[in-house]
């Protein structure tokens, strides 16, 4: 028995390391086309008017929502088809982490607004928080993008894994018999 479940932990481990970043890479993708979707329908998405004012606020009143939510709806969704597609990967997440950047600048802005006391974040200091967990999965694909190979090089009859199923196997049977001992 302690064969079988070392293989299926070996074997489970492996299809994560296989599967992990293009599941990672999709499920980003659609929640910036989700968002940015919704940013072309005025009065829908529960960011506009937090978004909307911002970008005011950083433009010096010079850009209104009227404006913002069009352009903030079209940056979004870029950043979901170009995840969605690996389409200009490099770029894509250049934009991802702009504008995770600015998703930030509310608790600058507004501060009475994003937390409730100190270390207290409201619903929207919440909304804002989560975005390190973007942020994170952007900083991820960005490893793994720089660590792909040229198409070029890469053998057409080759299947190319970060890691292999050996070494998790072998992983697994060292942290086995540690754990064992």
């Amino acid at each position: 028995m302690p064969g079988l479940a070392k293989f299926t932990k070996a074997n489970i481990t492996a299809w994560k390391a296989k599967n992990g970043i293009n599941m990672l890479r999709l499920s980003l993708g659609i929640v910036f086309l989700w968002f940015g979707f919704l940013k072309f329908f005025p009065g829908i998405s529960p960011a506009e008017d937090i978004a909307g004012r911002t970008i005011s606020t950083l433009t010096f009143g010079l850009m209104k929502p009227s404006l913002s939510m069009p352009l903030l709806a079209v940056w979004e969704c870029t950043i979901g088809l170009g995840l969605i597609t690996k389409a200009w990967m490099r770029l894509t997440l250049i934009l991802l982490y702009f504008q995770m950047a600015g998703t930030f600048l509310p608790i600058l802005f507004f501060p009475h607004e994003t937390f409730s006391g100190l270390f207290i974040p409201t619903l929207l200091g919440q909304y804002i928080i989560k975005n390190f967990v973007l942020i994170s999965g952007g900083i991820v694909l960005g490893a793994a993008v720089q660590e792909s190979p040229p198409a070029s090089k890469v053998n057409k009859n080759e299947t190319i894994n970060m890691v292999s199923t050996r070494a998790i196997a072998e992983t697994f049977e060292d942290d086995f018999a540690a754990h064992k001992n």
